[in-house]
């Protein structure tokens, strides 16, 4: 498939949750954030019990259509980046290329003039990334794919406005991440294997660092996913899995993340499995109507956009300096225009309707055939209730009725309204008053002709 398709779709799950409306540092609901596929160091797992996974497990099925296929991995995940804001003592015309943190003294932000400066976790994109390998040589030996990633510290001079001299710094820290992938198949039968891809967080963490959540998170693999690719390989959907293979699906063991196809349903593609955090359903998609990203999937993009302009120029400023993917959201939502705002509000997809496409409560369907019988209103049947327990059903079982109307509801099943040939108060019944009438399934009657 393309594959700046499966890398939206990615780019979605990456960054769910990144920053949540109002989008701004000061709101409760952002400061807890990273919340989704987040791979722990070893030891803060062990010291949690296991109760935080220090490694994320998928397993999946991958069928030989014919040649052998290969089978390529890669696995993507934040690093949190720490932004932090210190202000010096005096001001100073550039910062000395000895600087250190002691120099600084940490608020939680500073305006100066038009500008807001906040504590905040920002985030670098990573990948590892396997190459495309032959599935039989993967069945002679597990590949493990070690990876490291250096540390920084970056000062960003703050300048005051009127001298333009430096009075502090935003400081970013990012603290080093050392993993592991390791990728392992295991052949099923004579066209299908499992595939098993383990991502380990092998990041040391010092004793003291374990109980301070900021440290454990900066360390710490967020939003992991992990995106499996074949060439000439099909695989399986375990949702829906063939049923010769429905066993085969059901022992697959995956741990804080779930695999499903990606790719064109319409073109059955099966070349690519991505294995979420978040749940999603097989050949999830990206609304063509959305206009860019809100990370935030639990509501509509309408009604975000909406409530994004009817914030106060003050909110609407603190949302900007909060980062560039806030004012990627505030400038993109501003310059929306009437016609953008029609297509979120919703699309129909897949045919034409007309209005008798639509369920009408007012509209009754004139006749029903059961077991080669044309009923219509007025006719008699005998009740045969199933799969009840009701103990209106038990006494009700057996008894002829004549039908008042034939019901439909917005799921197309058909129910019988039912009145019963011994009620003395039968013409009530036929005239719909409640108590009189009892509703059946076209399945839990039986036709009976005059004579019977």
């Amino acid at each position: 498939m393309n594959p700046s398709t499966v890398d939206k779709i990615v780019n979605a799950v990456l960054y769910e949750g990144f920053i949540l409306y109002p989008y701004r540092a000061s709101s409760r609901k952002n400061r807890q954030r990273f919340t989704f596929g987040r791979v722990y160091p070893e030891a803060y797992s062990k010291a949690q019990n296991g109760a935080e996974p220090s490694i994320m497990q998928t397993e999946c099925l991958l069928r030989n259509r014919g040649e052998m296929p290969t089978l390529e991995v890669r696995v993507r995940f934040l690093h949190p980046v720490a932004r932090t804001i210190g202000l010096l003592g005096a001001p100073v015309a550039e910062l000395p290329a000895d600087f250190e943190l002691s120099s600084l003294s940490f608020v939680p932000e500073v305006r100066i003039e038009d500008k807001l400066y906040q504590a905040w976790q920002e985030a670098v994109e990573r990948e590892v990334q396997s190459s495309h390998r032959p599935l039989e040589s993967l069945t002679r030996q597990v590949i493990s794919i070690p990876f490291h990633f250096a540390p920084s510290l970056t000062f960003e001079p703050i300048l005051n406005g009127e001298m333009q001299k430096v009075v502090g710094a935003i400081v970013r820290r990012q603290q080093s991440l050392n993993g592991t992938v390791v990728i392992a198949v295991q052949p099923l039968s004579g066209e299908v294997f499992k595939v098993r891809v383990t991502v380990r967080n092998e990041t040391p963490l010092l004793q003291s660092e374990l109980h301070q959540p900021d440290e454990v998170l900066t360390r710490t693999f967020a939003s992991t996913h992990t995106i499996l690719e074949s060439e000439r390989g099909e695989f399986l959907s375990l949702m829906d899995p063939p049923e010769a293979y429905a066993e085969a699906a059901s022992s697959c063991a995956n741990i804080g993340t779930w695999p499903v196809l990606a790719g064109d349903r319409e073109k059955g593609e099966t070349g690519t499995m991505l294995s979420s955090p978040i749940i999603l359903y097989d050949y999830p998609e990206i609304a063509p109507e959305s206009p860019g990203e809100l990370f935030d999937g639990t509501e509509i993009d309408e009604i975000l956009s909406l409530r994004v302009l009817t914030m106060t120029d003050q909110e609407k400023w603190e949302m900007s300096q909060t980062d560039e993917h806030a004012r990627e959201i505030l400038h993109r939502t501003e310059a929306l225009s009437e016609e953008d705002f029609w297509r979120m509000h919703g699309t129909t997809r897949g045919k034409e309707f007309s209005s008798e496409d639509f369920f009408n409560p007012n509209t009754r369907l004139q006749t029903v055939s059961v077991k080669g019988t044309h009923l219509r209103v007025g006719h008699r049947v005998r009740i045969r209730p199933k799969g009840r327990a009701d103990v209106m059903d038990l006494a009700l079982a057996g008894k002829i009725a004549l039908i008042e109307s034939i019901e439909q509801d917005a799921e197309n099943r058909i129910y019988l309204a039912l009145v019963l040939e011994e009620d003395p108060g039968k013409d009530l019944g036929m005239l719909r008053q409640p108590g009189h009438r009892f509703f059946y399934g076209a399945n839990e009657v039986e036709p009976l002709t005059d004579d019977q």
